[in-house]
């Protein structure tokens, strides 16, 4: 699968709605006809499960918002379908604890942790900085991905949306390989990988960190084709301006898609209207990771910028 050129605008829908099926099946009605599925291909479904914790509590992808995806899919006559996700050593819990196993099995689709999937090193042509990597089969077997992410504020990348959820069809360990130059090498996936479409739940979203960040309640799920407009929207709807935010630009830049968001067509809800304003601050829970203590003193910057260069925004200039 290879990306294509973006458009000069694209459409993406948000739907304001608290009950995650009813507002997954009435964005997905809003774009229905912004893609194609061929009944007879094999569809992956990719959730954002980064901990075996319940959607409540803005960390993961709601399996009701997944079950809306079937759904749809099957009303386009797709019988194949696949949930995959890698992103935890504990994805084969996170799959039972969060419903996605009993989902699977009621709806006779396929359940895999990529984790334990076979893989094949791809090469990534005029790569910014991931030059190679380790994709999983099942990944690179399918015919189109549907990709499912969270509406979070990210420590690290800023925000956590449809770019950083392809990170999961990496079988190898993700931190290690990605971590470093994180936004460019997240470009450099998305330059390899395009979803049919992009369907984020924000239904209840996180702020201050995408693994023990704090819940916020918006109420929303959003959907388009093109990943970097998505994601602008995406940002634009926790308060960050995407102009601000590293990787989207750089996709943008690498003509992978629209990040203007005068350039984006928003069906159903308005930005404005779902807006909240998500704090970017480290959560209390962060800084006793990293051995720190709230409000951050200069020793403990000095010692961030040290530690932390090329990863953290809040430590560094994020234009840099």
């Amino acid at each position: 699968m290879t990306n294509i050129l973006a458009p000069k605008s694209s459409r993406v829908a948000i739907i304001n709605e608290k009950n995650p099926y009813e507002a997954a099946t009435q964005v997905l009605r809003l774009v229905q006809d912004d893609y194609t599925v061929v009944p007879d291909h094999k569809i992956i479904i990719k959730p954002n499960i980064v901990r075996p914790v319940s959607p409540m509590r803005g960390i993961t992808t709601d399996v009701r918002v997944v079950e809306a995806i079937i759904a749809h899919l099957r009303e386009k006559g797709v019988e194949e379908i696949v949930i995959a996700e890698g992103g935890n050593p504990r994805t084969d819990k996170a799959f039972e604890k969060l419903g996605y196993k009993a989902l699977a099995k009621e709806q006779s689709i396929g359940l895999v942790n990529l984790n334990k999937d076979e893989y094949k090193t791809i090469h990534i042509e005029n790569a910014l900085a991931l030059k190679k990597v380790k994709i999983a089969e099942t990944i690179l077997g399918c015919d189109g991905i549907i990709n499912v992410p969270k509406l979070k504020i990210h420590h690290m990348a800023q925000v956590t949306l449809s770019l950083k959820n392809l990170m999961g069809v990496i079988v190898d360990n993700r931190g290690l390989v990605m971590h470093d130059r994180l936004d460019a090498k997240i470009v450099d996936l998305a330059s390899v990988f395009k979803p049919l479409l992009n369907v984020v739940d924000g239904v209840v979203g996180a702020e201050k960190d995408e693994v023990i960040g704090d819940p916020v309640r918006s109420n929303i799920v959003l959907a388009g084709v093109d990943m970097v407009s998505v994601d602008a929207v995406g940002s634009a709807v926790m308060g960050q301006d995407p102009r601000g935010i590293r990787h989207i630009q750089m996709a943008a830049d690498r003509g992978l898609g629209v990040a203007e968001l005068g350039s984006i067509v928003v069906l159903g809800d308005s930005i404005d209207k779902v807006m909240k304003k998500y704090s970017i601050e480290y959560s209390d829970k962060k800084l006793e990771t990293y051995g720190l203590a709230h409000p951050l003193t200069e020793e403990d910057i000095t010692h961030m910028k040290s530690s932390f260069a090329n990863r953290d925004p809040q430590v560094q200039d994020p234009y840099a």
